[in-house]
């Protein structure tokens, strides 16, 4: 059984250890992919793989723990043992990782009162409960017990988020009482005063920084930190970016190859690293997280390349053949090797086959709920989508009348008798929307899309995290009151009734229906010309998309591909689609996205 201990070096069986690593997360992957990837990774001369684990993923509802073929890690922790890696992992609560409300699940939202990533005792409990249920497939998997994992992080970049190390104290004490007994690390901003705030250096619990460049100064203010407290450690940088993420309407993000093989090799002469992200894969669903910012939170989206050494898909970027090169170069005793490619479907036009009005078959995807005032998403047992408010008012003048939807996120359309009225965003919700009712009584409806929530910083205990209407509908200066609430989550489009017609400039489901003969290759959905929406591929709800850019495709994995037909389902909010839907080889980049035009 091999040994891995922490002195003034990584030790693995007693002999010196320079942790090469590589993040790769399995929840943003179809699992026919994980091994590609690892061995990818493995192929690039690095030793370790490392992942998070979503809370969100694992107990989407409260009490009711899952591990599904898309979420076994333990299988994809087996993959890369295989393979000969290494493994970090960085378990919940929170993650951030531009990942939905940084993993944390959107029923703790519901417990009004409760303060998350504290000593709350609310919060322990439910933390305790999802770790009774966690823990044990990870403890398997640990080197101590013969298996790959050798290190595992308590919280993440709490130091960038709150200072209260007694609660890391009580995440620390939760895992170890479960049988977590692997070396245990801290990371955060290498300055002090991130580290001060989130690390445990007093309870040896190895500290490590974050960072992109810059590693010989970035790792003296770190080595700075653990000199202050008697620690003579290998220094690590947990993440390293290797890009970043992208949001809507903002320009695609891109390093230079050979400017961070440079960067990586600087940081490899001084210590241990984990490339972050080495395949940044897919933000498939409405799993996509947000930027929080003082009045107008930026929401990411559903592409997760990340400008990473693996693009989306999972084949070697220029990034890779320049990190492989390095690697070569100055670490010879490293095993690198030819990447593994996959293929791709040959361009293909769809011509639509069928058409749905939301309006017209509400009633097959949600069971109303009579309300007498609108409720937040969470507090109706809702996490993710979209959700529909209805009512109806009597018109009290002959024209127009003011209209105000009061305290909701992320993005509201207000329609009056089954016409779109206006559209708001952030920002503008709350502002008057001046419309002329028919005489006597009318339709009003209210579609809000939950875009993602923040994944990091100080709004994760703001109420913007509350998803739809919070407090109520005013025409002229009054509430309404008597509701219909739809709950429109569509974690799948199966119940959309085909049949039942449509409503132009309305949101509507569109059906394509695609012929496939090899599935082993995968596709990208060019959604040119639609506005904005989400797309299901064989039930399968592979992510948002919208007119703004940067991306105009969503990647299509070959797993979810079946040999024949294939139903590819486009939800479209604005009224804005084509009769044709197109399949790319490559990913569709609008690189003006962000320019001022």
């Amino acid at each position: 059984m091999h040994t891995f201990e922490i002195g003034s070096d990584f030790y693995m069986d007693g002999r010196p250890f320079q942790i090469r690593s590589g993040a790769i997360h399995y929840f943003r992957l179809h699992p026919d992919d994980w091994e590609h990837s690892l061995y990818n990774l493995k192929a690039m001369g690095f030793n370790t793989v490392e992942t998070y684990i979503p809370w969100n993923m694992h107990e989407p509802h409260k009490d009711e723990f899952r591990i599904t073929a898309e979420t076994d890690f333990e299988r994809f922790l087996g993959l890369a043992s295989d393979l000969g890696l290494w493994a970090i992992v960085r378990p919940s609560p929170f993650i951030c990782a531009e990942w939905e409300f940084g993993g944390l699940p959107a029923w703790l939202l519901a417990e009004r009162g409760m303060r998350i990533r504290s000593n709350d005792p609310r919060f322990l409990e439910r933390l305790a409960l999802y770790y009774d249920m966690l823990m044990p497939h990870l403890a398997k998997h640990q080197i101590t017990r013969g298996a790959n994992i050798i290190m595992m992080q308590i919280e993440n970049e709490y130091g960038s988020y709150c200072e209260d190390s007694d609660y890391m104290r009580s995440v620390r004490d939760l895992m170890v009482e479960r049988g977590i007994d692997v070396k245990l690390c801290t990371s955060d901003g290498p300055w002090r005063a991130c580290q001060r705030a989130g690390s445990l250096i007093e309870d040896n619990v190895l500290a490590t920084g974050n960072f992109g460049s810059h590693a010989t100064e970035n790792f003296a203010a770190l080595k700075g930190f653990h000199k202050e407290h008697g620690k003579t450690w290998p220094l690590m940088c947990m993440e390293f970016w290797a890009g970043w993420f992208n949001r809507w309407g903002e320009s695609v993000v891109r390093r230079d190859p050979e400017e961070l093989a440079r960067s990586v090799r600087e940081a490899l002469r001084e210590g241990s690293i984990n490339l972050y992200m080495f395949h940044g894969g897919t933000n498939f669903g409405f799993m996509n997280g947000c930027s929080a910012r003082h009045d107008h939170d930026l929401h990411q989206i559903t592409s997760y390349d990340y400008d990473a050494p693996l693009d989306e898909a999972g084949n070697p970027t220029e990034k890779f053949y320049a990190l492989q090169r390095m690697v070569r170069e100055d670490f010879p005793d490293a095993r690198t090797a030819s990447p593994r490619i996959k293929g791709t479907l040959a361009p293909m036009t769809l011509e639509r086959c069928g058409l749905a009005g939301l309006f017209e078959t509400l009633d097959t995807l949600s069971e109303p709920l009579e309300m007498r005032h609108p409720a937040a998403m969470e507090d109706l047992g809702q996490a993710y989508g979209y959700i529909l408010y209805r009512t109806r008012i009597e018109a009290d003048t002959a024209g127009e009348e003011r209209f105000r939807i009061v305290d909701a996120r992320d993005r509201a359309q207000l329609f009056l008798n089954g016409r779109l009225v206006a559209t708001q965003y952030q920002e503008d919700i709350g502002e008057d929307i001046l419309a002329a009712p028919k005489p006597g009584i009318n339709q009003l409806d209210i579609l809000v899309e939950n875009m993602g929530r923040v994944n990091y910083g100080h709004k994760l205990l703001a109420s913007t995290q509350h998803k739809g209407i919070r407090t109520g509908i005013c025409v002229d200066l009054h509430f309404v009151t008597g509701f219909e609430v739809f709950r429109l989550p569509l974690a799948s489009a199966d119940k959309v009734d085909f049949s039942r017609g449509w409503t132009p400039g309305a949101p509507a489901f569109h059906r394509f229906a695609a012929v496939v003969r090899d599935t082993a290759l995968d596709t990208h959905l060019d959604l040119t010309g639609f506005g904005k929406g989400c797309v299901f591929v064989n039930g399968f709800n592979v992510g948002r998309f919208w007119e703004k850019g940067p991306t105009r495709s969503l990647y299509v994995p070959h797993g979810l591909l079946r040999v024949g037909s294939n139903d590819i389902i486009v939800f479209e909010t604005e009224g804005i689609y084509s009769d044709e839907l197109k399949l790319s080889s490559r990913p569709v980049i609008d690189e003006r996205a962000g320019e001022e035009r």
